[in-house]
């Protein structure tokens, strides 16, 4: 009798760690990935959604970038697993420049450019030669020029297309706007606050960042239509990533594209 309390005991203690030892496996099952983003919105969408994805088996960590230089450069070089910043003409116009591969894995959201103004209350009240303050970021150009030629201010050259033009695309200039370009992007919301031109064209995350709201703050904003959605881009070997097919399948959920709609106000639109 006594020896077979043993052997129950033996069994029972040995039930236990294998069960024990089954939960901790699963638990260390858990898929890690790394996601470089902007401040806002793009990390607190992330964050967001971070529970979610903890119930479908992937620890996501958010690596927060202060500007649009650093993403790629962390994602090619493999630091980073994946990363939330950027629009589609501003990828193509880095992998040509840096003889890149990085890939579109999804659309998100639009973080629509406006433009703003301490001085003036429409764009249509611009004065002649009034100077507009644009940054350094290629790639919006074509934004800012639709802005204005939809404003009727500007129109642009046969041919041109939007998602690749710059301000030399400009046929008609109606009022003699001087665009003035080359300014760090996260630097438009203190010139807009400074009044350093009549007018400023700032990115939506910098403008939220500073307290601004697109929608009500702006005196002209990008159309819901625009084709500059922010995306998650990663690496070409990473395109059977089973986490980050399941983090994009979480961002461009409703209940996720919901709350977008909700938390921004429009100042950030779902692209669903």
């Amino acid at each position: 009798m006594k020896k077979n309390k043993i052997i129950t005991a033996i069994t029972v203690t040995a039930t236990v760690l294998l069960l024990a030892a089954c939960g901790k496996s699963s638990s260390n099952n858990a898929k890690d990935l790394t996601v470089g983003a902007s401040p806002d919105p793009q990390s607190k969408i992330l964050k967001h959604v971070q529970p979610e994805l903890k119930k479908e088996g992937v620890n996501l960590k958010v690596k927060v970038f202060q500007d649009y230089v650093l993403p790629n450069k962390a994602l090619q070089s493999k630091d980073i697993d994946a990363n939330y910043f950027q629009h589609i003409p501003f990828l193509d116009q880095w992998n040509k420049k840096n003889d890149g591969n990085i890939k579109n894995a999804g659309a998100v959201h639009l973080e629509p450019i406006a433009v703003y103004s301490k001085k003036y209350q429409s764009l249509k009240d611009l004065p002649k030669n009034a100077t507009v303050l644009v940054s350094s970021n290629t790639p919006d150009y074509g934004r800012v020029l639709q802005i204005f030629k939809d404003a009727g201010l500007i129109t642009l050259k046969k041919g041109t297309d939007i998602t690749s033009a710059n301000f030399s695309a400009i046929d008609q200039n109606k009022k003699n706007i001087k665009f003035k370009t080359g300014y760090e992007p996260k630097l438009m919301p203190q010139f807009y606050k400074n009044k350093q031109g009549d007018a400023e064209v700032i990115n939506a995350n910098y403008a939220v960042q500073a307290g601004l709201n697109p929608v009500k703050d702006s005196i002209a904003i990008e159309k819901s239509s625009s084709p500059y959605a922010n995306i998650i881009a990663i690496r070409p070997d990473e395109k059977n990533n089973k986490a980050i097919k399941k983090l994009v399948k979480v961002l461009q959920s409703k209940s996720t594209q919901d709350w977008i709609k909700k938390e921004y106000h429009g100042a950030v639109l779902p692209v669903k």
